[in-house]
């Protein structure tokens, strides 16, 4: 599996913009995407806004390339995202997954008793 890595930051007076630009309008696109394994958004306040940092899950370099082009090292970031970020990286990198572990199903309930 395949990690890709963007990094942002919002606009002061847009907060959780970016968040709802994502969840509506680029994770469905997304999930329609072969090879497409899932993503997450981390995001801190460090006093100056937020930092956004977008993780996205591929089966393959291949799946990564159909989605970003023949140049997967360029940042895809359509307008609707631009107008709400002060400032972004215009690459990204890539990781490979070597080791992972998951948390047991009975244990990632906080909580809850299995």
């Amino acid at each position: 599996m395949i990690v890709r890595i963007w990094r942002g930051r919002e606009k002061r007076n847009e907060a959780g913009a970016y968040r709802r630009h994502l969840e509506s309008s680029v994770f469905p696109q997304l999930e329609a995407l072969p090879g497409f394994m899932g993503a997450s958004l981390l995001q801190r306040d460090d006093g100056n806004g937020a930092e956004v940092m977008v993780l996205t899950r591929w089966a393959s370099m291949r799946a990564v390339e159909a989605f970003a082009g023949a140049e997967p090292e360029k940042a895809v970031v359509d307008p609707a995202a631009r107008a709400v970020l002060a400032s972004f990286d215009d690459i990204v990198t890539h990781h490979e997954v070597v080791a992972e572990l998951a948390a047991p199903r009975a244990s990632s309930q906080m909580g809850e008793s299995a």
